[in-house]
């Protein structure tokens, strides 16, 4: 009776901590309990801390992208000058092609 084989077993699940209950003989999934939800905050004042935080970074990320988006032109200009520049500089020869090089 020592040397049976459970028809059963139990597994831990190594990323979310769940328990999963595995046939032996097929190897499928019988059962599934999900881990117990750990509580994000302990009070309702660090949750409130949180939340304003969370505010105040969406409110920075927000007045970063308005910052681009005027400077966006100057960028758009300072690189046109910037490849009008290079194409002056660049020989006005005609261009190769692969099919000249053969």
């Amino acid at each position: 009776m020592g040397n049976e084989k459970p028809d059963t077993f139990q597994v831990a699940c190594p990323d979310c901590g769940a328990m999963i209950l595995v046939d032996a003989t097929t190897g499928l999934v019988i059962s599934h309990t999900s881990a117990p939800r750990k509580k994000m905050f302990e009070d309702l004042e660090t949750a409130a801390k949180a939340m304003r935080e969370h505010d105040e970074r969406k409110e920075s990320i927000f007045r970063q992208s308005i910052d681009a988006e005027k400077n966006k032109e100057d960028l758009f200009d300072k690189k046109f000058a910037e490849a009008l520049k290079k194409a002056k500089d660049a020989p006005a020869g005609k261009p190769l092609r692969d099919f000249d090089l053969d």
